[in-house]
């Protein structure tokens, strides 16, 4: 049983996904721990109602990043986490962690990647440059976390069809009801040891190749 770290940064609707999943069977996970970078973050006060640990810790309280980064691995260790989500989570993950946890750290973005992400690609920026483009598909894809906004391998994607009386608003509903789907799937496809890593390819396991 995979015991996660969730990171937020809002309200906390996939934080909530993946309570409901756990709850239902759906994922054999245990969140541990939930931590956001901004203290009225109500993913904080979710993750209380559910009698977790919720912190805020945000880079900009430590005099740098060497300092903050230690001071975030030994609050994982401290309550045993052993792999990270980032549900909705906007601010970048210090190099040294992402090297502790070395594929164990997976990142929701709404939109198919590559198209619309990096820096400053997020919420409804991503969904408003959708339109400007003029996308027929917009999507959802959970992918690992490495040194790059938005650039580790992709896990899982899924379209979303872009209607033509579309808004950024309408848009954003419909995909974030493919994030709720889509993420603790994914999280779970590493729970049950599905998951196989080559460079950039992910490769998703039959069970009955699993060894």
């Amino acid at each position: 049983m995979l015991s996660l770290g969730v990171f937020v940064s809002g309200r906390g609707s996939n934080l909530q996904a993946l309570f409901a999943a756990i709850e239902s069977k759906r994922l054999d996970a245990r969140i541990v721990l939930v931590l956001s970078n901004k203290a009225e973050a109500g993913g904080l006060a979710l993750a209380r109602e559910y009698g977790v640990p919720a912190l805020h810790l945000a880079a900009g309280q430590f005099p740098s990043e060497v300092e903050y980064s230690r001071h975030l691995a030994a609050l994982l260790t401290e309550h045993g986490v052993d792999f990270i989500v980032l549900a909705g989570y906007l601010q970048k993950i210090p190099s040294a962690l992402i090297r502790q946890f070395h594929h164990r750290i997976l990142n929701i973005h709404p939109a198919l990647l590559p198209a619309f992400g990096g820096k400053g690609m997020y919420g409804h920026h991503v969904h408003e440059a959708v339109l400007d483009y003029g996308c027929k598909v917009s999507g959802v894809t959970v992918h690992l976390v490495d040194d790059d906004y938005d650039h580790g391998a992709p896990v899982l994607q899924q379209c979303v069809p872009v209607r033509e009386d579309d808004t950024a608003t309408s848009l954003a509903a419909r995909v974030l009801e493919v994030e709720h789907e889509i993420l603790p799937r994914a999280v779970q496809l590493f729970a049950s040891g599905r998951i196989r890593i080559a460079g950039r390819r992910v490769t998703i396991l039959e069970e009955k190749d699993i060894i």
